[in-house]
């Protein structure tokens, strides 16, 4: 081989490896795939969390993870609880912030 034809490949490599590191790359509205297993894991945590809590654990609460935030959801019997499962959530690792928006019925 040539050390042109070497050269054009490194080159050609290179700019493949970049291309596809970019496709995990982590944007404002993506998460790269190790962002998502991570909010998965918060998500975990913060379910049992909630059904630890024995004050919290008969209602139907949702969570969902994006990028360290967690979103709660669904129906609770009172604005302590609202309040109480913000608490609990706002305490597991890796929780940057709390979006509470349960409603109380």
């Amino acid at each position: 081989m040539t050390k042109l034809t070497l050269t054009i490949m490194t080159a050609a490599g290179l700019a493949l490896s970049g291309t596809a590191s970019l496709g995990c790359a982590s944007t404002r509205t993506h998460e790269s795939t190790g962002e998502y297993i991570d909010n998965s894991v918060i998500t975990s945590k913060v379910k049992a969390a909630i059904l630890d809590d024995p004050g919290l654990k008969y209602f139907q609460i949702s969570v969902e993870s994006y990028k360290g935030t967690v979103q709660l959801s669904g129906f609770v019997a009172s604005a302590q609880a609202v309040k109480r499962a913000g608490e609990v959530a706002s305490r597991v690792g890796g929780v940057s912030g709390v979006r509470n928006d349960l409603i109380v019925k």
